[in-house]
């Protein structure tokens, strides 16, 4: 497929945000065009497929960067500080402070809509080009890449229990445009020792489980929990069809 003098333009301003000359820029190209500027070709020519590789290479790498930085910090805490970091609106911000905005090639159909999905776009961009990287240049292309534009943004703070695990989930979810709902699955013990068991849902999926004398600990757990192994469910929620509330069986 010939390079248009447009793609051209945005590979060279790409590479110089990025710091990285691609041998292979059919690569970058492939991470920067928006599914609606190749509609109607293979999927290879879009971020999409990169973005799927990305997405684990670097959680990868921010997993390892945060294990070898916090020596005393525990699983949980660690697993706050990745899905805080790779988190939708991490990655699109850091990807607009790039200026990734102005090399992402978009279709006609975008044209006059104000790129609405800009912001999810953004993420897809900040994944799809990790995994450019990655298979250009290696775990070390990509692994400098990520170290200079997102591990600043690492700290302490962000292993750190949230004080409101259902907000924290909440916000977390949305990101993916969904929003989290609870169901008691049973009720343990005598009237006066009861043990509440309950658990998160999108839409009809299941997420993790929690316990609590009364129903809010109950539900509260599940969200904590849920926060806890959010990166196993993340891949889950990725285009996600928004099944409603009231679609959970009783």
């Amino acid at each position: 497929m010939k390079t248009t003098t447009e793609q051209r333009a945005k590979l060279d301003r790409a590479q110089e945000l990025i710091g990285y000359q691609f041998h292979n820029d059919r690569l970058l190209l492939s991470a920067i065009t928006h599914p609606s500027a190749v509609e109607g070709m293979s999927v290879r020519f879009s971020y999409e497929r990169l973005e799927f590789l990305g997405d684990s290479i670097l959680g990868a790498i921010v997993a390892a960067e945060a294990f070898e930085r916090y020596h005393d910090i525990d699983e949980g805490g660690l697993t706050r500080i990745k899905v805080s970091l790779v988190s939708g609106a991490s990655l699109s911000r850091v990807a607009n402070d790039l200026g990734f905005s102005d090399v992402i090639v978009f279709g006609s159909s975008e044209t006059g809509t104000g790129r609405r999905g800009l912001k999810t776009a953004l993420e897809n961009v900040y994944e799809a080009v990790v995994a450019a990287l990655f298979l250009d240049g290696g775990i070390e292309a990509a692994t400098n890449f990520v170290r200079r534009t997102l591990i600043p943004f690492m700290s302490l703070d962000l292993a750190k229990e949230p004080e409101n695990p259902k907000s924290s989930l909440q916000e977390m979810m949305q990101e993916h445009g969904i929003t989290p709902t609870y169901k008691v699955l049973e009720t343990q013990g005598p009237p006066h020792d009861r043990t509440f068991v309950a658990q998160a849902f999108a839409g009809c999926t299941g997420l993790a489980k929690g316990e609590g004398r009364t129903k809010k600990e109950a539900e509260s757990a599940a969200a904590k929990k849920t926060i806890e192994h959010f990166d196993v469910y993340s891949s889950l929620l990725k285009g996600f069809s928004h099944p409603q509330p009231s679609e959970v069986k009783e």
